[in-house]
């Protein structure tokens, strides 16, 4: 099953997010590491939002990747949410 953590960002996150980049990429590589997190990102022009898919039974991962990152706790990120996402083409076939 796979999951979005999708990110609400501020407007000045370019400007912002330095101070709090090197935690937050060591977060998603101990993610990434364990299977969590199959890839994440940002989107761009403008980069208002980002987007990690997550990859598990249900949707705790991707909320304790939240409530841990620096991003979220730095301000960076103005509301964050998890969706299911159901995946047509590509990825892992769904049981």
């Amino acid at each position: 099953m796979y999951h979005l953590l999708l990110y609400d960002l501020v407007d000045d996150y370019l400007e912002r997010r330095p101070a709090f980049r090197e935690e937050h990429l060591r977060l998603l590589r101990d993610a990434h590491a364990r299977g969590e997190i199959l890839m994440a990102g940002a989107l761009a022009d403008p980069c208002d939002m980002g987007i990690l898919v997550f990859q598990g039974e249900g949707p705790e991962a991707a909320r304790r990747f939240a409530e841990a990152d620096p991003y979220v706790r730095g301000g960076l990120v103005t509301r964050w949410r998890v969706r299911p996402w159901t995946v047509v083409v590509g990825g892992a076939p769904q049981r």
